[in-house]
């Protein structure tokens, strides 16, 4: 009889109570999946048997949200528990951009670090690197090791902006001295004019020539893997941030042509295939059953030119969800949520328990019998309860759009925006990247009072209220109905504004 088995009997039979061991916890953050592309959330033309079955081995939540509808501040909740608002955030950061948190909050990856477990970020970043500005040419430092993870390998922006390379922990990958990068230079190896619009960092060919759109789900993959097979028994922590399914819609030729929806299909078929791989690889080194995997997103589907092809081709990115990524509307961030940990959550449930992204840092912290700081994950909820299928005590939930003049509260069944129309893009011209708002509604066939003929009605209320319960869709605008509602909700949310307010 081990140790440590001696001691548990002798601690139970003295009363005392015995933590239950926390598990390997492996995060697999996916890229502008929206509520509608699983089969286990009612697509039909893709298919997704590998994260269908972790839905079917533990729970699915069908009344998940990210913080934000946008991609870096979704992202700055998920890691500190701390809504994107209260930093300012509410736009994507790009090639230049330092480092947007402090190295002395507290992370997810920093409250796992401490309870004895080795950490991992494999995928995309963007959330800046460097004091100011990042040096490409050097140290990208402070950077993802300076929060708590030991490990880190991926696209340092997003990949449809440059720089396209690698990074490892401080260095970007194949990087020589002799050929360095050199701002508003175009790299010879890259060849999608796209590209290149949005301005480049050039020169770094041999790290260029490492990046391969078509491969990056492929490397991703093996480098999760890869990492997962070298922890032996020890204790880790992975999050998996996939580049799937942000544009470019870029599926290794094997997966191109595979589903019923284009390429945005094909590439969710990526997707599930790299959720595949890496259950794969937790039964092979036998550590399964002790590890809770997580399967969600950043944001909503987008409605760019792909997501538009699949949407007439019968798709509905967001499932019966009014509007898509960068929107204050349902569509733009409630997203899937799946959680299995064998013998903890139970096998094939479902849970409309309101939760968030933000309540990761809260949740792990409990998992492993912590307490968080006063000030650190302040917006962050336990939410094991929910996993274990009881109540979660959230009285409200912050959610914030691409405007920060479309901030909006969810409070029970009741949904308040603090602005007329969708809060994100709003272009009108089908196939741009930013179609977005009445435009996009209207040309997907949707329905809101406030809409007609693609644009936001002259007479249409100042801020919006829905009734999430009868009209989940958000198809009519109670602003005017429920007056004593919209002022309880809009005091609600002004408290977030000047509390933000004060410090900036």
């Amino acid at each position: 009889m081990s140790l440590r088995v001696i001691l548990s009997v002798l601690l139970l039979s003295a009363g005392a109570v015995v933590a239950e061991p926390s598990p390997n916890i492996v995060l697999i953050f996916a890229d502008d999946l929206g509520y509608g592309d699983l089969g286990c959330y009612g697509a039909t033309k893709l298919q997704t048997p590998n994260i269908d079955r972790l839905a079917a081995e533990g729970r699915r939540f069908t009344d998940a949200h990210s913080a934000s509808a946008v991609c870096t501040p979704s992202r700055y909740a998920l890691l500190t528990g701390e809504y994107p608002h209260r930093k300012g955030l509410y736009a994507p950061v790009f090639l230049k951009t330092g480092l947007l948190i402090d190295a002395k909050q507290r992370t997810i990856a920093g409250v796992l670090k401490d309870a004895g477990y080795e950490t991992a970020i494999i995928g995309k970043w963007h959330l800046g690197f460097g004091e100011k500005t990042p040096d490409w040419n050097g140290d990208l430092k402070p950077g993802p090791l300076e929060l708590g993870f030991d490990y880190y390998f991926g696209v340092p922006v997003v990949n449809s902006h440059p720089p396209f390379v690698y990074v490892e922990n401080h260095r970007v990958v194949g990087l020589v001295p002799e050929d360095p990068f050199v701002y508003g230079k175009k790299a010879k190896t890259q060849e999608i004019p796209e590209k290149m619009k949005m301005g480049d960092i050039g020169g770094a060919d041999a790290a260029h020539a490492l990046y391969d759109d078509y491969q990056v789900g492929t490397t991703l993959t093996a480098k999760a893997v890869e990492w997962i097979k070298a922890r032996g028994k020890n204790k880790f922590f992975l999050c998996l941030a996939t580049t799937n399914i942000h544009h470019p819609f870029t599926p290794a030729p094997r997966f191109q042509g595979t589903s019923q929806c284009g390429l945005y299909g094909d590439f969710v078929h990526e997707l599930d295939w790299i959720v595949g791989e890496v259950v794969k690889t937790l039964e092979e080194q036998g550590v399964a059953d002790h590890t809770m995997i997580i399967v969600t997103s950043d944001n909503g589907g987008m409605f760019n030119h792909t997501g538009q092809e699949a949407w007439k081709m019968g798709h509905a990115l967001n499932g019966p969800y009014l509007g898509f990524k960068f929107d204050a509307w349902e569509g733009g961030h409630r997203i899937p949520f799946i959680a299995r940990w064998p013998g903890r959550i139970e096998a094939g449930t479902t849970s409309d328990a309101l939760i968030c992204n933000v309540d990761m840092i809260a949740t792990f912290a409990a998992l492993t019998g912590q307490t968080l700081a006063d000030g650190q994950g302040r917006d962050s909820v336990n939410i094991l309860p929910a996993l274990k299928g009881d109540p979660v005590p959230r009285d409200h939930l912050l959610l914030s759009p691409y405007r920060k003049s479309h901030l909006a509260i969810r409070q029970g069944k009741w949904m308040y925006i603090g602005g007329p129309g969708g809060g994100g893009f709003g272009g009108s011209k089908v196939g741009a990247h930013g179609f977005g708002g009445p435009a996009a509604i209207s040309f997907s066939g949707r329905e809101n009072s406030d809409i007609q003929n693609g644009k936001l009605k002259k007479n249409a209320p100042p801020a919006q209220l829905y009734d999430l319960e009868r009209d989940p869709a958000q198809t009519t605008n109670l602003f005017h109905q429920y007056p004593e509602v919209v002022q309880e909700m809009a005091a609600l949310l002004e408290t977030y504004k000047l509390d933000a307010s004060k410090k900036q």
